[in-house]
C-alpha cells in the first residue's frame, strides 16, 4: 500500500473567504501584539530616561512605531477585502 491510498484531507477551511478571514485575524493579532510590545518598551524607556534627551527620543520613536503598528492592524480588514476583490471570493 502506498501513502496516497490513505490520504486524508488536511484543509480545515471550507472556502476562500474563510481562508482570507483567517489571514486577516492572524495579521491583526501579530501587528497588535508587536505594537503593544513597542508601546511597552517606549513606556519603560520614557520612565527610565531621567531627562536624557537621547533616551526620550528613543522612547518617542518606540511610541511612533506602536502607533504605526496599531494603524496597520486597523487596516488589515481593508487589505483582506481588497484580496477578496482580486480573487473574486
Amino acid at each position: 500500500m502506498y501513502a496516497a491510498d490513505h490520504a486524508a484531507v488536511l484543509a480545515l477551511a471550507k472556502s476562500v473567504n474563510e481562508v482570507l478571514d483567517n489571514i486577516r485575524n492572524w495579521i491583526m493579532g501579530v501587528l497588535a501584539g508587536l505594537a503593544t510590545v513597542f508601546l511597552t518598551i517606549g513606556g519603560v524607556l520614557y520612565l527610565m530616561a531621567g531627562g536624557d534627551p537621547g533616551e526620550v527620543q528613543r522612547a518617542k520613536t518606540a511610541f511612533k512605531s506602536a502607533g504605526w503598528g496599531y494603524g496597520l492592524a486597523a487596516l488589515a480588514p481593508l487589505v483582506v477585502e481588497i484580496l477578496k476583490g482580486i480573487v473574486e471570493a
